[in-house]
């Protein structure tokens, strides 16, 4: 298959499922490609995705390692972890070769019904995915996933407790039994709050990793790749990289996640008429300007 190769169904997708879609995909590896994390962190992480394939594929058993072939990310929101996690798993196929993706929409599970949420999940994990990893490799994104595997030492009143409670025994046991049955699946979850997700859950991750605000290596490697991504199409813009202010910018935006620092960056063309008919008119000014109001939009939200 192509890496331009668009999703194999465009409909008639299965209760819970979002997307799904043959991978490699090329927008999938320029989302891995926008990420900056530390150095080696995205290696370290696509080696453990690959690890429990290479193990399982040779017979290595749970009673040696008990792998349960799940990458959990964890980290505030908008530092990429969804983005991270799509482009992962089109890494990790240009390795495995001829693997299907697929995006769980976990909202369309929970049921204020009793048992329903519970039968969801069952159906999902017992019945939809068995079904795919039949056929071949599979990778699953698990986005949110304390809303299907919410820590049971926490739940509020308001709710369902027992239909919550059931439901997370039933995600935890259908994964112990994918786990023994399919050793061509991987999970990749996604959490904004670690704290929300079952003990038992994070135990069965063969590996839990926080995605972080970014630093100011990454910070700047993140608004270069946006300007440098808008002069593509305005290529007056990229002579801001080389002003000495630039370097200020970088310094103003600490504390901004990796989508506020993008859109930061349109945020300052919006503000004269001149950039917002032509981006490549931005002032270095501006985009100071830009960053100093979404500083102080962040302090707002974080008082």
């Amino acid at each position: 298959m192509s890496a331009k190769t668009k999703p194999i169904f465009d409909t008639d997708l299965p209760p819970g499922i979002l997307d799904r879609r043959v991978i490699p995909d090329e927008q999938f590896d320029k989302t891995w490609d926008s990420i900056f994390l530390g150095e080696g962190v995205k290696d370290q992480l696509l080696n453990q995705a690959i690890v429990g394939f290479t193990l399982r594929s040779k017979g290595v058993g749970r009673e040696i390692i008990p792998t349960h072939g799940i990458v959990l990310l964890v980290g505030p929101p908008g530092t990429g972890k969804t983005s991270l996690a799509r482009g992962l798993a089109s890494r990790v196929a240009r390795m495995i070769k001829g693997a299907t993706f697929l995006e769980i929409e976990p909202h369309s599970l929970t049921s204020s019904s009793m048992g329903k949420t519970q039968q969801a999940v069952t159906d999902l994990l017992g019945k939809t995915i068995p079904e795919h990893a039949a056929s071949g490799p599979v990778i699953v994104l698990l986005d949110e996933v304390e809303t299907m595997a919410t820590d049971r030492r926490k739940l509020s009143m308001e709710a369902n407790p027992v239909d919550v409670h059931r439901a997370t025994d039933a995600v935890l046991a259908q994964l112990d039994h994918l786990a023994e049955r399919h050793g061509n699946l991987l999970f990749i979850a996604t959490s904004n709050f670690e704290g929300a997700i079952d003990d038992a859950f994070i135990s069965r991750c063969d590996l839990v990793m926080t995605v972080p605000v970014p630093n100011a290596k990454a910070r700047r490697s993140i608004l270069e790749d946006t300007i440098e991504g808008l002069a593509k199409h305005f290529s007056s813009i990229k002579k801001l990289l080389a002003t000495d202010e630039f370097e200020r910018v970088v310094e103003v935006t600490e504390g901004l996640d990796g989508r506020a620092l993008r859109k930061m960056v349109a945020g300052a063309c919006a503000y004269t008429k001149e950039a917002a008919v032509d981006p490549g008119k931005l002032t270095v000014e501006a985009l100071l300007k830009a960053a100093e109001d979404a500083k102080t939009t962040l302090k707002r939200k974080e008082k």
